[in-house]
C-alpha cells in the first residue's frame, strides 16, 4: 500500500489509509488507482488545487465508477496545476511536484501528482486529464505511459472542466498494456455527457512497413536543448529499424491553431468553466492561473466564432495527413525546465513545453506518450505517437512494441519492464447488451461478480420511471428484491445499467432463478432497457419496500 510519506514533494492532496484491494472483484481487482483532484470521487473532497473551491461530491465521476466497478480501488487524490491550467506542475498552493529523477526539475502538468504517483510505483495506474497536453507531458517527464484517448470515448461527467469541448480523461500507467487495461474498462458512451460519442475503434495492426511524419525542419525546435534533440534523433533511428519510412509535414498550421488555447478565444472557455467561482473568489486563486483565466473575459462571441472556424479549417488540413502517414511522431516535450526556471518565467516556458501537444485535441486526434530513452544527464525523454480519432488501440499496439524495445526500466522504480502482453479491448457497441439491475447484482453486492466475470461494465446509476413497486422476496439466498410494474401508485427505484458482452448474455440469464426474469424496464428518462422483473404472484405476502427507493437503502435500514 502507498503511503503519503514514502515520496518527496506534495503528490497527494488527500489519501485513504484504509485501502483493502483484496476485497475487490473484477478484471482489474487488486489494482490501486490515483485520481487527479479535478475528477470527483465520492468520499474525497474535490479542490482542483484550490482550497477555497473545495466541495464534497455526492457521487464519483462516471470514469471512476466504471473503474471501481472493474475492481480498482482509489487510494487518493493527486496534486495538479490549479484548475488544470498549466503544463508544469508548479501552479498549486500545495506546492510544486518535483521530478522523481531530479527534484530540481518539474514533473510536468497539469496532472503532475498522478504521473509521479505512477512513476514512483505508488499506484498501478492514475487518472489525469488532458486539454493541451496534461496527460502526455507528465508521462514524458516521469518515464511512464500517458494515454490520451480520442475525445468523447471516456465520459467527462464528474470532471471539473478546463475547456469542456476539448477535455479528455487521460490514463497514466507503467506500461502500455496497463494503460489499455484501464482504457478498456473506462470507455463507454454516456448519454448524459453532451460530448460523449460512440466512436469506432481502428483495430488494425500497424503495417510492417509504415509511414510516419515528423514536423518539418523549420518548426522542429528543442529550444537549444541539445540532449533532447539527440534523443529524438535516436528515436527516429529506432522507428526506421522498425520498418518506418520518415517524412516531414508542415507544422505551421498546427502551431498557429494551438496558440488559441492559451492566447486566443478558446481561453474564454476556461473562464466559463469556473465563472461563478472566479467572479467571487479570484483572489483565492494561484496568480498565474488567475491571470490566464481572467484573460478569457475579454473575448467576444465574434472572436470565438472566428476561432471555431479557424480550428475547423485546420482540422480539414490535418485530415489530409492520413493519406500520407500511418501516424505522426513528435517529442512529447521539446525540453525540460527546472522548477526555479518555471517560477521565474511561468507563461513563456509553459508555452514552450506545449509545442507538440497543444494542437492534438483541437484537431480531434488520439495520442499516446511513451518512454524512449534516458538522456546523459539522467532525465527521461519520451515521444508521442499521434493518429486520427479512433486510432487509440492501433497506436497502443505499436507503442507497446516500441516501449519494450527501449530497454528502459519502469518509471523511476528501477524495475525491469515486464514482458509485453496482448492488449485488452473494450466491448464494441454492436456486440453488447445493456442490462438493468436493482438488487443483489448492484456493484459491490453479493452477485455483482456474475457480471464482472463476464466482462460487464457499469454504464450508469439511474432510477426507473415511477411505475414500479419493490418487494423484499422471502427465503432468497442471497437476499433478493422483486420489481413489479404497476398501473398506479408506483415509485421510482434506484438501479444500475451494465453493458454486457453479447457472447456472455446467455450464460448470465441462465443464472437467474425463478421467480425473477428478464423484461423491459422503463427508466426515468423514458428509455427502456432489459432488466430484472419479478412474477407478480411471487410478491403476495412479501414486504413492500418501495418507500426506501432502492435495495441499498433497504439493506442500510436493516442495520
Amino acid at each position: 500500500m502507498p503511503s503519503p510519506d514514502d515520496q518527496s514533494g506534495p503528490i497527494w492532496i488527500s489519501y485513504d489509509e484504509t485501502v483493502d484491494s483484496a476485497s475487490r472483484v473484477g478484471p482489474l481487482a487488486g489494482r490501486r488507482l490515483a485520481v487527479k483532484d479535478n475528477i470527483d470521487v465520492a468520499g474525497f473532497g474535490t479542490t482542483a488545487a484550490c482550497p477555497a473551491f473545495r466541495y464534497e461530491p455526492e457521487r464519483s465521476a462516471i470514469v471512476v465508477e466504471r473503474l471501481q466497478g472493474a475492481g480498482m480501488q482509489v487510494v487518493g487524490k493527486t496534486n495538479l496545476d490549479q484548475f488544470a491550467c498549466g503544463l508544469v506542475g508548479t501552479r498549486s498552493p500545495y506546492g510544486p511536484v518535483p521530478n522523481p529523477f531530479d527534484a530540481a526539475y518539474v514533473s510536468g502538468g497539469s496532472s503532475s501528482g498522478s504521473a509521479v504517483a505512477v512513476g514512483r510505483g505508488l499506484v498501478d495506474a492514475a487518472l489525469g486529464t488532458d486539454t493541451a497536453g496534461s496527460g502526455r507531458i507528465p508521462a514524458g517527464f516521469n518515464n511512464i505511459v500517458g494515454m490520451k484517448p480520442s475525445r468523447g470515448l471516456i465520459s467527462t461527467r464528474g470532471l471539473i472542466p478546463a475547456c469542456r469541448h476539448l477535455d479528455c480523461v487521460s490514463i497514466f500507467a507503467p506500461t502500455v498494456a496497463d494503460a489499455v487495461d484501464v482504457f478498456a474498462a473506462a470507455v463507454g458512451f454516456d448519454i448524459e455527457d453532451p460530448h460523449s460519442r460512440a466512436l469506432p475503434l481502428d483495430l488494425r495492426p500497424m503495417p510492417a512497413s509504415f509511414r510516419f511524419g515528423i514536423p518539418d525542419p523549420a518548426h522542429l525546435t528543442f529550444f537549444d536543448d541539445a540532449l533532447s534533440a539527440a534523443a529524438f534523433d535516436e528515436a527516429l533511428a529506432r522507428l526506421a529499424a522498425f520498418g518506418g519510412a520518415q517524412g516531414d509535414f508542415d507544422f505551421a498550421p498546427m502551431a498557429e491553431v494551438a496558440q488559441a488555447l492559451y492566447e486566443g478565444a478558446w481561453v474564454a472557455e476556461r473562464y466559463t468553466a469556473i465563472r461563478a467561482f472566479f467572479d467571487t473568489h479570484a483572489d483565492a486563486m494561484e496568480p498565474t492561473v488567475r491571470a490566464i483565466v481572467a484573460n478569457g473575459q475579454h473575448y467576444s462571441a465574434a472572436d470565438l466564432f472566428e476561432a471555431i472556424d479557424a480550428v475547423a479549417r485546420a482540422r480539414k488540413q490535418a485530415a489530409l495527413l492520413w493519406d500520407r502517414f500511418d501516424l505522426l511522431v513528435v517529442p512529447t516535450a521539446p525540453t525540460m525546465y527546472r522548477i526555479d526556471e518555471l517560477l521565474a518565467d511561468p507563461i513563456a516556458l509553459n508555452r514552450n513545453l506545449g509545442t507538440y501537444t497543444n494542437f492534438v485535441n483541437l484537431l480531434d486526434m488520439a495520442a499516446i506518450a511513451i518512454p524512449s530513452s534516458m538522456r546523459p544527464d539522467g532525465l527521461p525523454f519520451g515521444i508521442t505517437l499521434i493518429g486520427p480519432a479512433g486510432s487509440d488501440l492501433r497506436l497502443a499496439e505499436f507503442a507497446q512494441r516500441y516501449h519494450h524495445a527501449s530497454g528502459l526500466t519502469v518509471g523511476a522504480t528501477g524495475r525491469a519492464l515486464p514482458p509485453p502482453r496482448p492488449l485488452a479491448r473494450p466491448p464494441s457497441s454492436d456486440a453488447t447488451v445493456r442490462v438493468v439491475v436493482v438488487g443483489a447484482h448492484l456493484s459491490g453486492l453479493p452477485l455483482n461478480g456474475q457480471l464482472l466475470e463476464r466482462g460487464a461494465r457499469l454504464e450508469a446509476r439511474v432510477t426507473t420511471a415511477a411505475h414500479y413497486r419493490f418487494y423484499a422476496l422471502p427465503g432468497t439466498v442471497p437476499p433478493k428484491p422483486g420489481l413489479i410494474r404497476v398501473a398506479e401508485d408506483g415509485m421510482p427505484i434506484e438501479a444500475e445499467v451494465w453493458t454486457l458482452p453479447i457472447e456472455h448474455y446467455g450464460s448470465f440469464v441462465a443464472l437467474i432463478p425463478s421467480p425473477l426474469g428478464i423484461g423491459s424496464i422503463e427508466l426515468s428518462d423514458g428509455s427502456r432497457v432489459q432488466g430484472f422483473l419479478c412474477e407478480a404472484t411471487a410478491v403476495s405476502g412479501a414486504e413492500d419496500i418501495s418507500r426506501h427507493g432502492g435495495w441499498r437503502a433497504y439493506l442500510a435500514a436493516l442495520h
